[in-house]
């Protein structure tokens, strides 16, 4: 299915230039924005028309994505679009953010007459960049089938996941998990140096055993390099694990191992920086053990090597047991 309207795009930064790309790679007629004046010209030099400010690309676009770094941004960025926003008009919320601004927001759109949905990513930057990240998206079912030419665009695997609100609820369980599984492997990579083992056959045992993980995939790669790039810094994972924090205090879990998370980060903050690479959390036990954990081979960033692919919505009430056959 063909995207056969005009789409906005605003934020430009490492998640939103890559998905922007993929859309204007295939031919989506797309006007971008963003306070950045480098990043526009990047955009434009693939194939984007410059827009002038976030009101403008809801006055002259069907749909209009922001891709922001903080739920103010996002709330700052809907103030100048709301007057602009009718009947017919789609705001789709691509940031990380709260459930509750998620809501917030996307009211204000419905009670002037338009369509809101949040649709966070997940996946990692590298997919973004191919088009093979996967997209959940919370609205209802008939803003969703109109969007979803759109999804199947900017990447592979679709999750109609609800009610509006409800894509955030989980983009921020799945961000909180990733964020978990990377101190896990930090304090196991850490571990295994102060035991003798080999890093390199270390990785493999981690890869090909029940304690693998996307994470361990990922940011193991980029922390045995030396080069813990992979475009997400210290103080976005302290918001996503702040925002998971805030879900689980507002429907009364008593969380044991998130607090240990916020605290973790906000060491490393002070140590480190806000802007430090996520992955140089490791430097926390490398620093306390005299350790480097480095090892030949790795990448110094993440690539997807798999081809671009059609995106597919996915069903998450399909039968397990008939899969699990196949």
């Amino acid at each position: 299915m063909a995207v056969d309207y005009k789409v906005g795009f605003i934020g430009l930064g490492n998640v939103g230039g890559k998905l922007s790309g993929s859309l204007a790679r295939n031919g989506v007629d797309l006007t971008v924005f963003d306070l950045n004046a480098d990043l526009m010209e990047i955009a434009v030099g693939k194939g984007c028309t410059a827009g002038t400010s976030a009101a403008q690309l809801m006055r002259d676009c069907d749909a209009v994505i922001t891709c922001l770094p903080s739920p103010a941004a996002s709330d700052a960025v809907m103030q100048e679009m709301l007057p602009e926003v009718k009947e017919g008009k789609i705001w789709m919320e691509m940031s990380t953010t709260d459930e509750a601004e998620a809501k917030r927001l996307g009211a204000m759109v419905i009670n002037a007459g338009g369509a809101a949905v949040d649709c966070p990513v997940s996946g990692g930057c590298h997919r973004a960049d191919t088009g093979n990240i996967a997209i959940f998206a919370g609205c209802d079912r008939a803003t969703f089938e109109r969007i979803l030419p759109l999804l199947t665009t900017m990447g592979r695997r679709i999750l109609h996941t609800g009610d509006l609100g409800s894509a955030s609820v989980l983009k921020v369980l799945t961000n909180y998990l990733a964020t978990v599984h990377l101190v896990a492997n930090a304090e196991a990579l850490v571990t295994a140096k102060a035991a003798g083992m080999d890093l390199n056959t270390t990785y493999e045992a981690i890869k090909i055993s029940s304690g693998n993980s996307f994470s361990h995939i990922t940011e193991s790669q980029v922390i045995l390099n030396g080069s813990r790039d992979i475009s997400f810094t210290m103080d976005l994972v302290k918001k996503d694990v702040g925002l998971f924090q805030e879900i689980a205090e507002r429907n009364n879990v008593p969380l044991e191992i998130s607090p240990m998370m916020v605290e973790i980060f906000d060491d490393g903050i002070k140590k480190y920086g806000e802007r430090e690479l996520s992955p140089n959390i490791i430097r926390r036990l490398e620093d306390a053990t005299n350790l480097s954990i480095l090892a030949p081979g790795f990448p110094s960033e993440m690539l997807d090597d798999e081809p671009e692919e059609p995106g597919y919505e996915v069903d998450p009430h399909a039968d397990r047991t008939q899969q699990a056959a196949e």
